[in-house]
């Protein structure tokens, strides 16, 4: 099968087969034959890769699948699987809104800038499998990769992360199934495709509102490739968080394209909103 047509606006990953499936029956989605490192699904909107398992298999499949497919400027990127948790039921449903990093003590925060339709929560990402379930948070093996490869492509707030919980301490990890798996996911379809359809929105907003002001910027102010990407990334998080264009400044403090970053750091910093 030849590759369909770059159109997909989101790009959903999971570790699993089990995880996809029910998301592949709901959207209705084909598999691509002609692919071959990954499992890819797609319809005209959606793009679905299953990565297996670890977070170098999750980093190199959002790499390879964004930069074979992603063709629109802001994709939504979104991470759909299970983890397990202490005292949490099996079945429950979080939005991820931070993620560390167990291997290399590394935090990050996905800026949620609406309110969710379900409860939010913090996830441990390790390389291996935590069993003894004496961790204050989730736990996964791919979260943290998902997240820190998803923000070269995208803002942050149209990466979402959403987790299932398989396992507790009463529901060991030896007792979860294929199936189950898949059921527990599908319970949550619709909450799934609710959060799909917000983060969709506001990508079109962003999409249609920034690139004058970025184009502007570009015409006055040198930047590398890479400082291109990060005002990208800072403009698109500020019209998130204030539907506003950015306030007038004093160009004549602000003499490099690195100045006008640091500036908008430190206004996005000071901006408060609420969830």
């Amino acid at each position: 099968m030849k590759n369909p047509k770059n159109t997909h606006k989101i790009f959903i990953y999971t570790a699993l087969p089990c995880e996809a499936k029910p998301l592949v029956k709901y959207f209705d989605l084909k598999k691509n034959a002609g692919i071959e490192p990954f499992a890819v699904y797609f319809n005209h909107d959606i793009c679905l890769t299953v990565t297996g398992l670890g977070k170098s298999a999750m980093a190199a499949a959002v790499a390879y699948t964004q930069a074979l497919f992603a063709s629109v400027e802001h994709p939504v990127i979104v991470n759909t699987g299970i983890a397990g948790h202490k005292d949490h039921a099996v079945g429950s449903l979080f939005l991820i809104d931070k993620i560390i990093d167990i291997d290399s003590q590394k935090n990050y925060y996905p800026p949620l800038v609406f309110t969710p339709p379900c409860p939010t929560g913090a996830i441990q990402t390790a390389s291996r499998p935590q069993l003894g379930y004496d961790l204050p948070n989730l736990c996964d093996m791919e979260a943290s990769a998902f997240y820190e490869t998803a923000t070269r492509f995208t803002s942050g707030e149209l990466i979402l992360c959403l987790k299932v919980i398989s396992d507790n301490r009463l529901s060991p990890a030896e007792n979860i199934q294929p199936k189950q798996v898949s059921a527990l996911i599908a319970e949550h379809i619709l909450t799934i495709e609710a959060l799909l359809a917000h983060a969709t929105g506001l990508a079109e907003q962003i999409t249609t509102l920034m690139p004058i002001q970025f184009k502007q910027l570009l015409q006055h102010y040198h930047f590398t490739a890479s400082e291109r990407m990060k005002l990208n990334n800072q403009l698109t998080r500020w019209d998130a968080l204030t539907h506003k264009p950015i306030p007038d400044f004093d160009e004549t403090r602000l003499h490099k394209g690195k100045d006008l970053l640091n500036w908008l750091d430190q206004l996005i910093d000071k901006t408060e909103f609420n969830l």
